[in-house]
């Protein structure tokens, strides 16, 4: 089973400076934090702010492949939390065949944004990793920092490079 998410936002784990992607589930009930690449959230970054670079970033790049390709990104899923590290797959469609890449979350999650494609997370991920569940529709971001401030980064699922 799968849920979608958006990105809250993103914002500096003020633990251990790395930066962290927020994910929101769309019923707005869960977030998830997953540790991510500072060029990773750069490149999430530039895609949020709707900022162009003068020359294609990697996940611009294959974006314009794949658009030369006549291959559409169907999702991304969040499949795993193994050993504090996450995993995704990106569902490609291709020639009426659909393929399941392996990539990092942080990759995927700026190829999603960068082809308008939906962001999943499993029920297992969801259940494993340290997500927190709000119950109230209007999250006050000094919630989060002293929620993030209170969570230890290896109990999380960290990405790693």
């Amino acid at each position: 089973m799968e849920r979608e998410f958006k990105i809250k936002g993103l914002m500096m784990d003020p633990i251990t400076n790395s930066p962290i992607v927020i994910l929101q589930d769309v019923e707005k009930n869960t977030l998830l934090p997953i540790w991510v690449g500072i060029f990773e959230a750069n490149a999430i970054a530039l895609q949020i702010e709707r900022i162009d670079t003068p020359r294609p970033m990697t996940h611009d790049l294959i974006k314009n492949i794949l658009n030369q390709f006549d291959a559409q990104v169907e999702k991304i899923v969040v499949t795993e939390l193994r050993d504090n590290t996450f995993y995704a797959l990106i569902h490609l469609r291709f020639n009426q065949e659909l393929m399941m890449i392996d990539s990092r979350p942080s990759d995927a999650i700026a190829l999603a944004l960068r082809t308008d494609s939906p962001i999943f997370v499993t029920e297992e991920v969801i259940n494993n990793s340290r997500s927190i569940t709000l119950d109230k529709e209007n999250l006050d971001p000094e919630d989060v920092k002293k929620w993030l401030e209170n969570l230890n980064p290896e109990d999380l699922g960290k990405y790693k490079m």
